[in-house]
């Protein structure tokens, strides 16, 4: 029997804990059931170990079945991030831009110019690593990013220079458990409410890290507030569903849309001298930027 790859293997164990039983995991990759049961019998006599605890219905890993998932998804994953940064190399006429974005921002930004630009640039290939700011913020600083996009340039190491688009607004989410709430409003008067009982509310906040966090952060601390925080999220949008379905309240950018629904809630605009923020793009210092980079 030909060796099994990481990225085989792992999709064969996912499989088969998806379905929880061979058959079925070997219809659903149209290979024959007893090959299926030979791959993973001959990986168990080359680890000495049981991946499988074939007592459990549906099937399970064991522990040291757990231990071997979790180092093929490593290994996978460091197998994609070494192809990535050989492109360069294995595809001499493509140009590789490496950007850095948080998810829910980039889900706004990214549309607005990455279906021209690549138009425009054919050449071009754009890979994307999604995580919270502070992560892209060093993987920027050492080597691993071309490009960081981000909101509120200001708080960026001294290492980058940024470009921005100028001031957007927040908005917060008062559902109708909150005491602030309006009833038969949609959107409140800007600077009808007192921003400091507005942070005294029952909060969704995003985790750490984010922009918004840091600012809401400053006012807390500004304020002398201890706040009451329900839940954080790195996803605005799960956070923003959340305060619809009358969790508590929370702040979203102007540019993130809450989609229709039956839930009772006010959306309040916030006051860009209190709160605000600025798109970026940002590179280092040391880059070189030729056309198509410019």
């Amino acid at each position: 029997m030909a060796q099994v790859n990481s990225l085989n293997m792992l999709q064969f164990l996912e499989t088969l804990l998806k379905h929880g039983s061979f058959t079925k995991a070997a219809k659903n990759m149209y290979v024959s059931q007893p090959y299926l049961t030979q791959v993973i019998k001959k990986k168990e006599a080359e680890l000495g170990i049981e991946i499988i605890n074939r007592e459990a219905h549906p099937l399970q890993l064991t522990e040291a079945g757990r231990v071997y998932y979790q180092y093929l998804m490593t290994s996978v994953n460091e197998q994609d991030r070494l192809k990535r940064n050989l492109e360069k190399y294995t595809l001499p006429d493509k140009t590789i831009l490496r950007i850095g974005v948080l998810s829910s921002l980039g889900t706004y930004l990214l549309p607005l110019f990455v279906p021209k630009f690549l138009a425009e640039h054919p050449q071009v290939k754009l890979i994307l690593t999604e995580d919270v700011p502070a992560e892209n913020e060093k993987r920027i600083t050492n080597g691993e990013l071309d490009f960081l996009l981000g909101q509120n340039p200001e708080s960026l190491p001294a290492q980058l220079t940024s470009y921005d688009r100028g001031p957007h607004g927040y908005y917060a989410v008062i559902p109708e458990s909150s005491p602030l709430y309006q009833p038969n409003k949609r959107t409140l008067t800007a600077n009808s409410l007192d921003i400091k009982t507005l942070l005294q509310q029952r909060l969704i906040l995003t985790s750490s890290g984010s922009a918004i966090r840091r600012q809401i952060n400053y006012l807390l601390q500004k304020f002398a507030i201890q706040p009451d925080i329900v839940l954080e999220s790195h996803n605005i949008f799960t956070i923003g569903k959340l305060a619809q379905a009358n969790l508590g309240v929370t702040f979203l950018p102007e540019s993130v849309q809450l989609a229709p629904s039956s839930a009772a809630y006010n959306i309040y605009p916030l006051p860009l001298a209190i709160v605000s923020l600025n798109y970026f793009i940002a590179h280092t210092n040391d880059k070189i930027l030729n056309t198509v980079v410019k």
